[in-house]
């Protein structure tokens, strides 16, 4: 058998890389629309300004939660969750409409586009 001698190490300069990923951050999180983002699970993972404004929920309050359980009312949830679904598989949604409960408890309509990212 042979003897490890050391280890060789392979480098990445990936400033330029994690520079677009803040600036992509910081413009979803200025748009004048509401963006949020789900991950596999549907738990929220992104959650602009204009959706904290719009529904009244911090991001501490989303973050991790399942957006489709916790956040749509019961008579959409199925709906929703299919177009999440659908988006996660890359197949895209435009003008899906659904009510969205707010904190207040006020129902507002929603016009959603759904793509995977």
């Amino acid at each position: 058998q042979g003897n490890v001698i050391g280890v060789v190490g392979i480098g990445q300069d990936i400033t330029a890389r994690l520079t677009q990923e803040r600036e992509y951050s910081k413009l979803i999180d200025s748009a004048n629309a509401p963006i949020f983002g789900v991950d596999n699970h549907g738990r929220v993972n992104v959650w602009n300004q204009c959706a904290m404004r719009l529904v009244g929920y911090t991001i501490e309050e989303v973050m991790g939660k399942n957006l489709v359980q916790e956040f749509i009312t019961k008579e959409y949830r199925a709906a929703v969750k299919t177009v999440l679904d659908q988006a996660l598989r890359g197949k895209e949604t435009a003008n899906f409409e659904f009510p969205l409960i707010t904190k207040n408890g006020v129902r507002i309509e929603v016009l959603l586009n759904a793509t995977t990212r």
